[in-house]
C-alpha cells in the first residue's frame, strides 16, 4: 500500500513519534499480539507539538493490519477522536474510549498499549488473576490493577470506573477482555507489554503442566516493587528499544515511511 509521506508536513519531533509508534505496531504484529484490525496503541503528542493546552494523539487507521501501519498512515486526533490532520483513513472512536480515559487520567501516559492475546485473555478470565509464579510476574504485580468487564468498551459512563481502577498502576488487566499497559514512552510501553504477555503465557503453561505451583516469597515481591519505584522507575524500555528497532529494520523497514 503506497501512502504519501507526511515527513515534510510535520515537525521532526512528531515524525520521530510517528516512526516509533509505527514500529511499535509492526513489533506487536511480529510478536503475535495483534487481533486482525482490532485493538489499538495510542501515543500522546507533547504540548510543544500540539500547542499549549491542546491534547493530540496518534492512533492506527481503522482497517489496516498492524504490519501495514506506517508513520504517515497514523491518524492524528484530538481527545474527542476528531481528526486534526486530514487523512484518507477512518478512525474508530469506540476503540479510542479506553485510551482516552487512560490518557486523561494519567498525564504520564505517553503511550497506551492494549491487546487481546490468547494468553492475556485466558489469564484475565481467571478469578485469581496474575499469580506470583515467575520472575516476570514479580515485575507485573509490582504495579498491577484490575478492571471488571462491562461489555464492549464504548460507553462514556464506564470511563470514571476504569480510571479509578487503574489509579497509578502501569499494568491493567481488563477482566474477560485483555491486557493494557501505560508507558511514559513508546519504548517503555512495549517492554511492559512484552513482560505482561510473557507473564500470562508462563502462567498458562505452568498451569497446563498439572503440577503444584511454587509461588514467589512475598518479601521478594515487595522488594521488586520498591526497586522498580526507587532505582529505575520502571522496566527500562529505552535499553531494549534500539535493539528492537535494529531487528525491525532488518525484517520490516517499511514502517518508517
Amino acid at each position: 500500500m503506497q501512502i504519501p509521506s507526511l515527513q515534510a508536513l510535520v515537525s521532526p519531533e512528531e515524525w520521530q513519534l510517528r516512526c516509533d509508534l509505527a514500529a511499535c505496531y509492526r513489533l506487536a504484529a511480529l510478536y503475535g499480539w495483534s487481533d486482525l484490525v482490532f485493538t489499538h496503541i495510542s501515543a500522546k503528542l507533547p504540548e510543544s507539538v500540539s500547542g499549549a493546552g491542546q491534547h493530540h494523539f496518534l492512533i492506527n487507521p481503522y482497517g489496516l493490519m498492524f504490519d501495514e501501519i506506517t508513520a504517515s498512515s497514523l491518524v492524528k486526533v484530538d481527545a474527542q477522536c476528531q481528526k486534526v490532520i486530514d487523512s484518507p483513513f477512518p478512525v474508530n472512536p469506540a476503540g479510542f474510549v479506553i485510551h482516552n480515559a487512560v490518557h486523561e487520567a494519567r498525564p504520564d501516559a505517553v503511550c497506551v498499549l492494549h491487546t487481546h492475546t490468547r494468553a492475556g485473555v485466558a489469564v484475565s478470565a481467571q478469578k485469581a488473576g496474575v499469580l506470583p509464579i515467575s520472575q516476570q510476574s514479580t515485575f507485573v504485580m509490582a504495579s498491577l490493577a484490575y478492571h471488571d468487564y462491562e461489555g464492549v468498551a464504548f460507553r462514556p459512563d464506564e470511563k470514571p470506573r476504569l480510571q479509578a481502577d487503574l489509579g497509578e498502576a502501569h499494568f491493567l488487566m481488563l477482566r474477560n477482555h485483555g491486557l493494557l499497559v501505560v508507558g511514559k514512552s513508546i519504548a517503555d510501553a512495549f517492554l511492559s507489554m512484552y513482560t505482561f504477555e510473557n507473564t500470562c503465557r508462563i502462567q498458562i503453561d505452568a498451569q497446563a503442566g498439572g503440577a503444584e505451583l511454587t509461588t514467589v516469597n512475598p518479601a521478594i515481591m515487595r522488594g521488586v516493587a520498591e526497586a522498580l519505584r526507587v532505582q529505575t522507575g520502571g522496566l527500562g524500555g529505552a535499553f531494549a528499544w534500539p535493539a528492537l528497532i535494529r531487528k525491525l529494520d532488518r525484517l520490516d523497514p517499511g514502517y518508517a515511511s
